[in-house]
């Protein structure tokens, strides 16, 4: 796996998410504070300095791009499997 440095909320994915589609995540989505992760938590952020260094790697695609580009082949799958041009099982 290669990270990139950042950090992100799930809501912070699903406001992406759902913006795209033109959505209020708020009226879907329900929050369980018994999945809550302990306060005492650390911050959990990868270091991509080692792809840098090794391989000249660095990300060029932005978060908020990324979430939309997976939306969008989502929607698209979904299109092509309603018009019949992909199966499903």
């Amino acid at each position: 796996m290669i990270v990139t440095n950042d950090t992100y909320t799930i809501r912070e994915c699903l406001e992406v998410v759902f913006g795209r589609l033109g959505q209020d995540w708020q009226k879907y989505v329900e929050i369980d504070l018994r999945y809550y992760r302990p306060a005492e938590m650390e911050l959990l952020i990868g270091d991509a300095s080692k792809a840098k260094r090794n391989m000249g790697w660095e990300p060029k695609t932005k978060f908020k791009d990324l979430i939309e580009l997976m939306v969008d082949a989502d929607l698209k799958l979904l299109q092509d499997q309603l018009t019949g041009r992909v199966r499903t099982h």
